[in-house]
C-alpha cells in the first residue's frame, strides 16, 4: 500500500452511542484527496458482543475491492460492545487502524462492574493491547492501534488526514453521518 497515493481510499467507521438498544455505525469511504467515495450504516446492540461483526457487515455491503485500509474510530464501543481488529482485518483482508483520542488506563474495573462474569467480554479487551500515542501536525496526540500496517505508516495516514484537531477527517465525517442518522430515527430498515 502506497499511503502517499491521492487515491488512497479509507473506509472510516464512527459510531453514534445512544441510551436506546442500539447504536448507529456509519461507515465512510473517503479518498486522501478528501473526495467521499461511499456510505453505509449499521447497527450494533448496546451492551452487546456484535460489533465486530457490524463492523465486517459495514464493510462488506460496499461490495467493493478498492477500500485500502479500514480506520475505526475505538474498539470499545456501544457501551462495551468490543470490536475484534484483527478479526476484522483479516475478513476484510485490509489494513485496520483503531483510533483513539483519550489517554487512559484501561476499564478492566468497568467490565468487571457492568458485566459481572463475562469473561469472554472482558477477555477481548485485554486481546486489544496497548495503544501507541502518536504526535499529529495538530500537536494533538492520538493513541492508534494498528493492525496489518506498520505503526509508522498507520501514524502517518492518520496524520495525513487529520486537518484540525485530533480526528482523522474519515473518522471525523463518519461520526457527523451517524449523529445525524441516529437523531433522524437510527434504524436501518
Amino acid at each position: 500500500m502506497h499511503i502517499a497515493k491521492k487515491g488512497l481510499r479509507v473506509l472510516g467507521i464512527a459510531e453514534s452511542f445512544s441510551s436506546d438498544d442500539q447504536s448507529v455505525l456509519a461507515g465512510l469511504v473517503m479518498r486522501k484527496d478528501l473526495r467521499i467515495d461511499g456510505i453505509s450504516f449499521e447497527n450494533t446492540t448496546v451492551g452487546g458482543m456484535n460489533a465486530t461483526g457490524a463492523v465486517i457487515s459495514l464493510y462488506r455491503s460496499f461490495k467493493r475491492q478498492d477500500i485500502n485500509v479500514i480506520m475505526i474510530s475505538g474498539c470499545v464501543i456501544s457501551w462495551f460492545n468490543i470490536i475484534d481488529p484483527a478479526r476484522v482485518q483479516e475478513a476484510a483482508d485490509r489494513p485496520v487502524i483503531i483510533v483513539t483520542y483519550e489517554d487512559s488506563e484501561g476499564i478492566e474495573e468497568d467490565i468487571a462492574r457492568h458485566f459481572p462474569g463475562d469473561d469472554e467480554r472482558l477477555s477481548r479487551y485485554k486481546a486489544l493491547g496497548e495503544r501507541i500515542p502518536t504526535t499529529l501536525p495538530t500537536g494533538h496526540t492520538i493513541f492508534i492501534r494498528p493492525y496489518g500496517i506498520s505503526e509508522e505508516d498507520a501514524a502517518a495516514l492518520c496524520s495525513a488526514l487529520t486537518f484540525d484537531g485530533k480526528i482523522p477527517e474519515p473518522l471525523r465525517v463518519a461520526r457527523l453521518c451517524a449523529r445525524a442518522v441516529m437523531q433522524y430515527g437510527g434504524e436501518r430498515e
